[in-house]
């Protein structure tokens, strides 16, 4: 194979040796349990489907569509924005529809980033974080952040020790894959921060309608002075179950969203025009599918937490995210993420994202997505006990039905 300059600059996709067994098992006949993807398995609301097949059916719809995405979308993002944040937007020129969450992303960091320009990622964190702005020539200067606290200390550290000065920083709350939620005085500290180094700040909220205590995520745009130097990218995906409609946004600086809009402008003409005509009416129809949404998730991490507390795994309940974020039971953390993960698919028939694929600080956790139903992460429990617990153990937890979590 070539050695192209970009995929040179990849490393080896972490997730493979997992998915390789998972495949093997599934064409011997198999049934896994997959919690392995944050891929939503709930329904799109009706009356979105409706607006597009009404949408579908009109000729006119049928062609080149604006690389930024219909008015009548932008208008509703922004119209989102002021309705759950009181953030003033502009649809004209602080917003951008994108083709997801994660082309929104890739694409800002090919239109800020020059070759050698250092960014400031979070580690752990969503891989498109570090390889957007590795293949934009970028280089990464990874801060620990197993908790937001020690996120925003080791910022100052970073930049101190970053030659060049680091141009871009990254936030991502509520967080994939850690579940971490934050308040709005986190962001008062992170744009202090970024005032104080002359940062742009791109915050990725894509779970913003995911969360579980009456804790509603906020916006770092809330922030006095935020829009001078920051972007916010976030999605349908998760807060609708449309993830496969493919449908983001970036709001925010004007600056920002124009350098976006002219990468885009040169690399596609946006999403097909019926499905940002239904993004616009999932924005600003009724939202009651979305906390029936919010309420599947919350119900299936109760399961999980009690569930898998009786099978003797102690996993801490998320606070927001369609995600846990658990340590490999003392038992067995001498194996690392990927081995555990593996002996997980091979002998419980359960399949987890090894934490090492969301970055070295990642090592010893595994990330448990929320998209199999309440009976499946059950029985998941079940097989899961029987690898943490020897044959004959006798326990009062024993006794208890997982059933009855």
């Amino acid at each position: 194979m070539r050695d192209f300059y970009r995929i040179r600059r990849l490393p080896p996709y972490v997730f493979e040796e997992v998915n390789k067994v998972k495949a093997r098992l599934r064409a011997e006949g198999v049934d896994v349990i997959d919690f392995g993807m944050g891929n939503p398995d709930m329904p799109t609301a009706p009356h979105i489907v409706d607006k597009l097949i009404e949408t579908v059916k009109k000729p006119k719809t049928h062609g080149y569509s604006v690389s930024k995405g219909v008015h009548g979308l932008r208008k509703a993002m922004a119209g989102y924005y002021d309705r759950r944040y009181g953030v003033k937007l502009n649809p004209d020129n602080e917003v951008v529809a994108t083709l997801g969450s994660k082309e929104g992303f890739a694409n800002l960091a090919m239109a800020i980033t020059a070759p050698g320009d250092t960014v400031i990622c979070p580690n752990p964190a969503y891989p498109i974080h570090a390889f957007g702005f590795l293949m934009a020539g970028g280089v990464i200067r990874h801060v620990p952040a197993l908790s937001p606290e020690q996120y925003l200390s080791g910022i100052d550290k970073a930049v101190k020790h970053s030659v060049p000065t680091p141009s871009v920083m990254i936030v991502s709350y509520p967080s994939n894959p850690t579940a971490q939620w934050v308040d709005l005085d986190f962001y008062k500290e992170v744009i202090k921060i970024a005032q104080k180094h002359d940062l742009i700040v791109l915050s990725d909220i894509a779970y913003s309608e995911i969360y579980f205590d009456d804790n509603p995520p906020p916006s770092i745009l809330q922030v006095n002075g935020a829009k001078e130097r920051s972007v916010e990218i976030n999605s349908l995906s998760k807060t609708y179950a449309m993830a496969g409609w493919r449908i983001g946004m970036v709001v925010g600086n004007s600056e920002i969203c124009a350098a976006l809009s002219r990468v885009k402008s040169y690399l596609d003409y946006g999403g097909f025009a019926p499905i940002q005509v239904a993004a616009a009416a999932a924005l600003n129809g009724p939202q009651e599918n979305v906390a029936e949404i919010r309420a599947t998730y919350k119900s299936r991490r109760d399961v999980l937490v009690e569930s898998m507390k009786r099978a003797g795994w102690d996993v801490p309940a998320p606070p927001a995210s369609m995600f846990a974020w658990a340590k490999i039971p003392p038992k067995f953390e001498h194996l690392g993420s990927i081995e555990f993960a593996k002996l997980l698919i091979e002998e419980a028939h359960v399949a987890v994202a090894p934490g090492l694929g969301f970055g070295e600080y990642g090592e010893g956790y595994v990330r448990i997505g929320l998209v199999e139903n309440e009976h499946r992460i059950r029985q998941a429990a079940r097989n899961i006990k029987k690898l943490l617990q020897p044959a004959g153990r006798n326990s009062a937890d024993d006794d208890l039905p997982l059933d009855a979590a």
